[in-house]
């Protein structure tokens, strides 16, 4: 039927109409094509496209055109279990090429693959079978091409048409066919009916496709993308507005910015008078040019049609900024405020000072400049000073930045980042024995003397304080040197009296409260026998980060009421190592007796919750109720009274404390985040601001609520992990694409 299409195709070029004769040749190639028509009825297709017990169908689209008209045909391939393969002739269908618009061979060609694609999903929409292969296959290696290579250099005929195809079909499963092995070429060019009922390329397909193993022709390499027809040329334009203060961009001190622009002035004047050439040291005179030469410039990036208008003697438009002020341009093309200050005796500058705008370059080195100059005051005392020469539009946001960036004023009056308070520690909420996990701290030191009476000499001493996580129970230790058999024995009479802690959590070795030294000298040399020998006995040590106390909190707070007691107690008194263990063990049990859930206002409920509950079952502070039920009671009922009693002391537990524990007493929000290489002041209370180490951030390390509250530094004095609360930021430019490296959480 293609032929026909030609055949009719061509007389509607021609303009034949529909009574005219038609000429002899068109009369001549219709009377070929009726002659051979009835020949079509004796052809027969098959109407079982698959053989006996296939275990695999495959589906075969080809797809070609000529300048005529472009076709394309879909064959079922099926394997059966014994190795036979059947392909038959599924579906078929050809265009004539259209008149209006001249295509060339490759957009045909392209037409004629996505026919292709369209037949298959037909065909696979129509057949009630499962397809495990899908093949397309053409003889165009543009069009292959064009299918494989980005679809942003594609013109936009070509790119509807490929993003179609791509949509149906996976661009990897198109190949390359030779033109002899092409039927879909029989569909493009026609055949009469004769011919086409004995081909065996149109009815069965190429050859290779009845291989058991089928062999792919050889594929040729892609086109290079450049060499392809219809490719888009990438054109990029990078435009650069012309500035006159590209140079003051350069600068970060007016004052070095006045000088270039006099050597300028000096350099331009001396190539015209050479025999007057100016030489010697900068005047005050040349100075005070350059700086009008700088407001010139502000002003005509900032006030360029104001200063045209103004320039012409012209009024300002109504809604103008600047009308407010009655500005007006003086001798020297300056515009200055016209104010109502006239009839002052103030200078000249004071009542008509210079317009700047604050958002320029040149403007906020001005600023820097004056704040330097007066030594670093605040924003009220900087503006007031600019304003006896100078009026700044927006001048008191300039001043205030001014202020708010400097890096001299940040070192005495920087703030540190503030993350909001974590979530508790598991070991806080869960029911355990006491001292399961323990916090611990030191207090110290403390001078005690070695013997009583007369004569006695004094040494220091060091408490330890453990704190159960849990129920806050305290357990008070004093030793009396600082090395690791000391702090060895000192955990086994931990152990031995309140059983083995699973965990114990300190503060990092830099992190000991007061100024004592030997301290953080003693765990520096020891840290790594302590742990060695906590190991053995299955007790996991955890470190907060240096100079962090808050990250162990539960430990500081009681080593703070230890000492409110101990300061009470001692005054100026100096104790024997016995009489102060003795007060220890006494504030231990009044810590022990505090309460921990609010006391309640029922008359009922006498007995306050304490930690010492979960020790002994009762307040160490209270004195020994009399026995009023002497029955006999035997074992089991003891121990299910006692075991009662306990989960009673837990239930509250879990009533009043841990719902008390819900609220964040402070730090309710995130005050900013550190980033990758921002510049920090690495706070240290044992030095003046003026003296803190400057560093970069290199590592954040995120807690188990994701928020990243701990930092590495890298300073000077090599990389250093802080808390955020010790980080004073800089205000630096960042790139903010850049995520800080994330450690592993703390």
């Amino acid at each position: 039927m293609l032929q026909a299409k030609i055949l009719l195709q061509n007389l509607w070029a021609k303009n034949v109409d529909w009574n005219s004769q038609l000429p002899a040749e068109v009369e001549s190639q219709w009377n070929t094509f009726v002659k051979h028509l009835p020949e079509v009825t004796e052809t027969q297709i098959p109407r079982r496209v698959l053989c006996d017990f296939y275990i695999k169908v495959e589906l075969h689209t080809f797809s070609d055109a000529s300048i005529k008209a472009y076709s394309a045909c879909v064959y079922v391939r099926s394997l059966s279990n014994n190795g036979n393969v059947s392909v038959h002739l599924l579906l078929a269908k050809s265009k004539v090429s259209p008149l209006k618009q001249k295509n060339t061979m490759p957009r045909l060609e392209l037409c004629g693959s996505l026919l292709a694609t369209q037949l298959a999903k037909k065909a696979i929409e129509s057949l009630r079978l499962h397809i495990d292969a899908q093949y397309f296959w053409c003889d165009s290696t543009i069009v292959l091409s064009w299918i494989k290579t980005c679809k942003l250099k594609l013109k936009l005929f070509v790119l509807n048409r490929i993003n179609e195809i791509t949509k149906n079909s996976n661009p990897q499963s198109w190949n390359y066919v030779p033109t002899d092995m092409n039927p879909a070429d029989i569909g493009s060019r026609g055949l009469n009916a004769a011919k086409l009922k004995s081909s065996l390329l149109w009815w069965g397909g190429p050859h290779f496709l009845h291989q058991a193993d089928m062999q792919l022709p050889t594929q040729p390499q892609n086109t290079n993308s450049e060499e392809l027809p219809e490719i888009k040329f990438q054109c990029h334009l990078s435009t650069t507005e012309p500035h006159e203060n590209n140079l003051a961009l350069n600068f970060s001190n007016i004052c070095l910015l006045q000088r270039v622009i006099v050597q300028i002035k000096r350099f331009k004047h001396n190539c015209f008078n050479r025999n007057n050439k100016i030489v010697g040291l900068i005047t005050a005179s040349e100075l005070e040019d350059a700086m009008q030469v700088l407001c010139k410039i502000v002003q005509s990036d900032m006030f360029c049609k104001q200063k045209s208008i103004l320039s012409n003697k012209k009024p300002l438009p109504s809604k103008d900024k600047l009308l407010s002020l009655n500005p007006f341009v003086d001798d020297a093309g300056i515009i200055r405020v016209g104010g109502r200050l006239s009839n002052t005796n103030y200078a000249y500058d004071t009542k008509h000072p210079i317009l700047l705008h604050a958002s320029h370059h040149i403007t906020k080195l001005l600023a820097q400049h004056y704040h330097k100059i007066l030594l670093h005051p605040g924003p009220q005392l900087l503006l007031a000073t600019l304003r006896h020469k100078f009026w700044i539009i927006n001048g008191r946001n300039l001043t205030r930045k001014v202020t708010h960036t400097c890096i001299t004023c940040l070192r005495f009056s920087g703030k540190t980042y503030q993350p909001i308070m974590g979530n508790l520690l598991k070991q806080r909420l869960q029911a355990d024995y006491p001292f399961a996990n323990t916090a611990v701290d030191y207090a110290g030191p403390i001078l005690i003397a070695n013997k009583k009476g007369r004569g006695s000499q004094l040494k220091k001493a060091y408490i330890a304080i453990f704190v159960c996580m849990a129920v806050r129970a305290v357990h008070i230790e004093l030793v009396t040197d600082l090395t690791s058999q000391g702090y060895m024995a000192m955990l086994n009479r931990l152990i031995c009296r309140r059983g083995k802690p699973a965990s114990i959590t300190s503060d990092n070795a830099k992190c000991f409260i007061g100024t004592f030294n030997e301290l953080p000298k003693f765990l520096k040399q020891n840290s790594n026998n302590i742990i060695n020998e906590a190991a053995k006995i299955q007790i996991e040590f955890k470190f907060s980060p240096p100079y962090s106390p808050h990250f162990n909190g539960l430990a500081e707070a009681s080593v703070k009421s230890v000492k409110h007691h101990l300061k009470r107690v001692l005054s100026m008194t100096h104790l024997d190592y016995e009489e102060m263990y003795t007060v220890l063990v006494q504030i231990e049990a009044i810590l022990n007796s505090r309460p921990i859930t609010p006391i309640s206002s029922d008359p009922s409920d006498l007995v306050a919750l304490t930690p010492a509950h979960f020790l002994i079952g009762r307040t160490l502070t209270m004195l020994p109720a009399p026995q009023v039920d002497n029955a006999p009671i035997n074992t089991l009922s003891r121990y299910k009274r006692v075991q009662a009693l306990k989960a009673h002391f837990w239930n509250r537990y879990y009533k009043k404390y841990i719902s008390a524990l819900q609220i964040r007493s402070k730090w309710h929000t995130n005050r900013g985040q550190l980033q990758l290489g921002q510049m920090v002041l690495i706070k240290d209370d044992r030095l003046p601001s003026n003296r803190w180490l400057l560093g970069r951030i290199t590592a954040v390390y995120p807690g188990t609520d994701g928020i990243n509250r701990v930092a590495d530094v890298l300073s000077t004095s090599g990389t250093l992990r802080r808390a955020y609360n010790r980080l004073c930021p800089l205000p630096m430019t960042l790139d903010q694409d850049t995520p800080a490296p994330r450690g592993p959480a703390c």
